[in-house]
């Protein structure tokens, strides 16, 4: 269970006036506070539970840049040198390593796709590699070397990031969000945001469970709940919710200690080592949209472990000895082309970071970076992010990369 980071609530004499109000308290939320309040800016965020409660909380937590479309590759990259420097870049804390506080840990990362995905592989590779991107093609018998468990008789070639692996959702959230505090960002959990106040069309704050707060700039980044939040300020956002389920497995001794970490596209599946002798999968399909992002999610949905498990066990064949550890859900905000929105919308002073369709993780601590610029600055300059503003649905325009891969959206 994540742990939380002790209620704060709006005593005596602290006044409920900021320059910016984050509303949800996730990896997003967590990552725009923290680059925010380290430019002086008075900040505070609002979460209608604790720090990782809702998506981050559920997230896989795999930490890769292999993506179709050059900017989210960007915000990948610069992630990770989040990642793998956190004690230096966030926490402050090296005497535990440089990934202490997100808990990132050095896997490599296998991109499997089949055999007719190749070409697209390929292109992608290279615009990894232009970014900066240390991924490589290898072979079939390369992915053997590396992973002798794995069965590979079904792909030809695969692309490896070598320096990549997983992190602790909650841990880096929660990281994020205590570096934030030092920096005089202000959390207030349990505080469920039910109104957002306007005047003469510009944001002047938001109403809530716990009273109400003044700001020029309120954020939505509340993941699931980021539609019906985005309705408060009168936008009718094209961001619905998905379900993602994910299992544990025990592994069989003959596996040894660890393994890559993948995404397969021939058995629409993704796993990755976990502490304690475990892997991670999750499937890519059969996910639910529309469900009510407060559903039940302590286990997972009727008939998902069975398919977990015949499929781990095709791509691994010797997990047919490890057993069964444990299972549970999740839900995540999505849009119609899976890619985020950011930017401003609606009346002056609303932004939004949210709708990253269960890959946004990774790509938190730069999000926030370019978000801060953005709000701050008038653009983002880690990476340019301003295609994916919320007006592009108005216009029918869905995002696609240059060379996309089959949709694993079924």
């Amino acid at each position: 269970m994540t742990a939380r980071i002790p209620k704060l609530a709006i005593m005596d004499g602290m006044t409920n006036t900021f320059d910016t109000l984050i509303i949800g308290g996730g990896a997003h939320g967590a990552s725009l506070a923290f680059h925010l309040a380290r430019r002086g800016v008075k900040v505070a965020v609002l979460e209608k539970q604790f720090v990782a409660a809702g998506a981050t909380g559920r997230s896989s937590g795999l930490v890769r840049m292999h993506y179709d479309l050059e900017p989210e590759a960007q915000l990948a990259w610069v992630s990770y040198q989040y990642f793998s420097n956190w004690g230096e870049m966030v926490s402050g804390d090296t005497s535990a390593g440089l990934s202490a506080g997100s808990g990132f840990t050095r896997t490599g990362f296998v991109q499997i796709v089949s055999p007719d995905q190749a070409d697209e592989l390929r292109a992608n590779n290279a615009m990894l590699q232009k970014v900066g991107i240390p991924s490589l093609l290898v072979t079939a018998d390369d992915v053997k070397r590396l992973a002798p468990s794995f069965y590979t008789g079904d792909f030809e070639i695969a692309a490896y990031e070598p320096e990549s692996g997983y992190a602790d959702p909650s841990a880096t959230a929660m990281s994020m969000m205590q570096a934030a505090r030092r920096h005089g960002a202000v959390l207030v959990q349990d505080c469920l945001v039910n109104g957002i106040t306007l005047r003469s069309g510009k944001v002047t704050g938001v109403t809530s469970s716990q009273g109400g707060f003044s700001a020029p700039v309120v954020v939505d980044a509340a993941g699931a709940w980021a539609g019906p939040v985005a309705k408060m300020a009168g936008l009718d956002l094209p961001i619905d919710t998905w379900r993602h389920d994910t299992l544990f497995v025990k592994r069989p001794a003959e596996m040894g200690p660890s393994h890559p970490t993948v995404i397969d596209f021939p058995n629409l599946m993704y796993f990755r080592p976990e502490t304690g002798g475990l892997t991670l999968v999750g499937l890519e399909d059969n996910n639910p949209i529309g469900q009510s992002p407060d559903g039940f999610t302590d286990k997972s949905q009727a008939g998902f472990t069975e398919r977990a498990i015949e499929r781990i066990c095709r791509r691994v064949p010797v997990m047919e000895q490890g057993s069964l550890h444990s299972s549970h859900g999740g839900y995540d905000g999505i849009t119609p082309d899976q890619r985020p929105v950011m930017g401003p919308a609606g009346p002056e002073g609303f932004w939004l970071e949210c709708g990253f369709s269960g890959t946004g993780f990774k790509t938190s601590p730069a999000a926030g970076l370019c978000m801060s610029e953005w709000i701050l600055d008038g653009a983002p300059k880690t990476a340019d992010v301003t295609r994916f503003t919320a007006d592009r649905f108005e216009k029918g325009i869905q995002i696609k990369g240059e060379h996309p891969y089959h949709s694993i959206w079924t």
